[in-house]
């Protein structure tokens, strides 16, 4: 029994392992269950309303001093307009999580290196982002409507992330870190690194910068919880490579030992 997990474990942190096996099954549902704890611990009751909009009033304080508070002109611009509210609806829902998924799928098959750098940065950055939604609750600017904020994922699309059904998995004072935007900036880099297609490659770059531009447009973020996701991610991304170029390697070296 000790030497089938040695050998298992040896086998699963394999950079360069293309073919799918039995124990694939666990490593996949024990990435479901590192997402489905984030999202279930994320999505706990936060009761700390007046430090959320305190400390959302003081990011416009902050940014309005540094002359960037745009966050209620980009939302009237997209609300002008309603092909733009729809677009920025789609992006921020389906050009987030769900597109994740499809491609680490696609990753998992065909460079599982690649696959488990962006599982790493995911996870890790998830961590690290927990720690500042408990410490630092923030409302997101959609709970601030003496500036005209109009929260279109609520009014204008049938799927919301505030739906009756998600409530269990959502934090609405979860604004700080936005992982919209750095999940968004890890599948760049991580898609840039994999591939050699140029088409592929701005792909990843385009979602990023729409997904930058609907955060605010739908009121969801302000762009300090956007650099933030930023900040975070790419600490995270540092571990991941870390771990890839050194403590997996050394991880397989002792289970190689040990199975001699």
């Amino acid at each position: 029994m000790r030497n089938k997990l040695l050998r298992y474990m040896h086998e699963v942190t394999a950079p360069d392992r293309t073919r799918v096996a039995w124990f694939d099954l666990v490593e996949i549902a024990l990435v479901v269950l590192g997402f489905l704890l984030y999202f279930l611990v994320r999505g706990g009751v936060v009761d700390r309303t007046a430090d959320a909009l305190n400390h959302a009033r003081w990011i416009i304080e902050e940014q309005r001093a540094l002359g960037i508070f745009i966050e209620p002109m980009v939302n009237e611009w997209a609300l002008e307009a309603p092909w733009r509210v729809r677009f920025f609806n789609f992006v921020y829902f389906w050009l987030d999580f769900p597109l994740i998924i499809g491609v680490g799928l696609v990753l998992f098959w065909r460079s599982r290196r690649h696959y488990t750098l962006l599982r790493d940065a995911l996870l890790i950055s998830g961590a690290f982002a927990l720690v500042l939604y408990w410490t630092f609750p923030v409302a997101p600017p959609r709970y601030l409507p003496e500036w005209g904020f109009v929260d279109t994922m609520q009014q204008y699309a049938k799927l919301s992330y505030q739906a009756q059904s998600l409530r269990p998995f959502v934090n609405p004072f979860a604004a700080v870190p936005s992982l919209h935007v750095g999940w968004a900036l890890l599948f760049a880099i991580v898609l840039f690194e994999v591939s050699q297609s140029w088409l592929v490659r701005i792909g990843g770059a385009l979602v990023l910068v729409l997904q930058s531009v609907a955060v605010v447009a739908t009121a969801n973020h302000f762009l300090f919880d956007a650099l933030a996701g930023v900040v975070i991610s790419l600490a995270a991304l540092a571990v991941a490579y870390w771990l890839d170029r050194s403590g997996y390697p050394k991880i397989r070296d002792s289970l190689q030992r040990l199975m001699s």
